[in-house]
């Protein structure tokens, strides 16, 4: 089983697989996994602050725990890949970026791809092809394998 989603989809993203093994792969288009980090950059801030008021306001606690999926990559243990748009000003690129280092580090598998002069939204024809089937790759490739392992302990 794979999960993966775009913009508050990727940002739900990098929280379950932080938080869930059952995944055998993931895809986080234009996700954001340290909100805090991005306080000033992040379109989203307004709505933070009326949620849980600003850092420092009520402590920097429930900043730390929408943090969670960065500040515990470690867990993350299924291959993800990471996609956004150079110019994304609404979700920033290194939202994407910051995590899959952190992947990279640990030792999971990450992959990032990064589309030139594109905002939020994936608008070039030929992006949006690249995209899709960078998706299909990605879940081939991994779910296949994991159909594989299934298939080797059965015989077990």
């Amino acid at each position: 089983m794979g999960v993966g989603g775009w913009s508050y989809g990727g940002i739900l993203t990098n929280y379950l697989i932080a938080s869930d093994t059952r995944f055998k792969l993931a895809t986080s288009g234009a996700g954001v996994a340290f909100p805090l980090a991005f306080y000033s950059h992040y379109q989203y801030i307004r709505q933070y602050d009326n949620e849980i008021g600003p850092p420092g306001q009520k402590g920097l606690e429930p900043w730390i725990k929408i943090s969670y999926p960065f500040l515990h990559t470690d867990r993350i243990k299924i291959p993800t890949m990471f996609l956004g748009g150079h110019k994304d000003f609404n979700v920033p690129l290194p939202g994407s970026e910051q995590t899959y280092q952190a992947l990279r580090n640990v030792g999971t598998e990450a992959q990032l791809i990064i589309y030139p002069r594109e905002n939020h939204g994936i608008a070039w024809p030929s992006f949006q092809r690249d995209r899709m089937q960078r998706y299909l790759d990605w879940y081939a490739k991994f779910l296949k394998r994991a159909v594989a392992s299934a298939s080797e302990i059965a015989e077990t």
